[in-house]
């Protein structure tokens, strides 16, 4: 397959679409929500009653809020402290598995969007199509690769924007079109310096949108939070156009 970069779409056309393919899924939005939470609140618990990392990191912070301004230097101390220990380790370990291990229910939301667009039946199955076969490995060990150049750059803040800016496209070209790592970040750069604007504003819409749900509604948080897959289809649908 290769992909052609069409005239510029105005942004007001892919938020719309993106909306589109949001409010014909809702159902599918609150399952994915549910799924997602319970394994990932289920895996905070457990992580937190072996290593009792964050208990002791929401500690540190208390006593720094009851000190003011003057506890800043005790913790910065304890916070070195806390993330040299080995439970620390441990415990971001755990995270990582458990994030990498809910990452391929994303891919789901890629099977249900094509099938609207070809008019074929939705069934809640098509949500775990990530985890079919190998998709499951190939998908993890991604999202294992991905957030560690992350981590890597958290320290210098503009590069883990960029870093996700590069590779927004990632997962419907894995999909899609079975590109490997270095396929997909190079289309995805050249998308970014066509599109820079149309992706830059449709970006930050979506991870508003994806957490107001929980600040101003709370429970309507399960049906935005997963928005941020509408968006980035609608994206893809309508700056790559795949050719056999």
């Amino acid at each position: 397959m290769q992909e052609n970069y069409p005239q510029k779409p105005g942004i007001d056309f892919i938020l719309k679409q993106a909306f589109f393919y949001w409010n014909k899924t809702l159902v599918y939005q609150l399952v994915f929500s549910a799924v997602y939470f319970s394994i990932f609140i289920a895996a905070y618990f457990y992580i937190e009653s072996r290593f009792g990392v964050y208990n002791q990191l929401s500690n540190a912070f208390l006593e720094y809020f009851k000190v003011g301004p003057k506890g800043a230097e005790v913790l910065n101390q304890k916070m070195e402290t806390i993330k040299a220990s080995a439970n620390f380790t441990y415990a971001t370990f755990g995270v990582l598995i458990a994030s990498a291990f809910l990452y391929p229910l994303n891919l789901g939301f890629f099977q249900i969007f094509r099938k609207i667009d070809l008019n074929e039946p939705v069934e809640i199955s098509d949500l775990f199509v990530g985890y079919n076969g190998l998709n499951f490995f190939r998908y993890t060990s991604y999202f294992v690769f991905w957030f560690l150049v992350f981590d890597m750059l958290k320290p210098t803040f503009v590069l883990p924007i960029f870093w996700i800016m590069i590779t927004l496209f990632m997962a419907p070209l894995m999909f899609f079109q079975n590109k490997t790592i270095f396929e997909g970040i190079s289309l995805n750069w050249k998308a970014l310096k066509m599109f820079f604007i149309e992706i830059l504003v449709c970006t930050i819409v979506a991870v508003l949108f994806k957490y107001i749900g929980f600040a101003i509604f709370l429970v309507g948080g399960l049906f935005t939070f997963p928005f941020w897959n509408a968006m980035i289809y609608s994206l893809y649908k309508t700056i790559f156009t795949e050719k056999v």
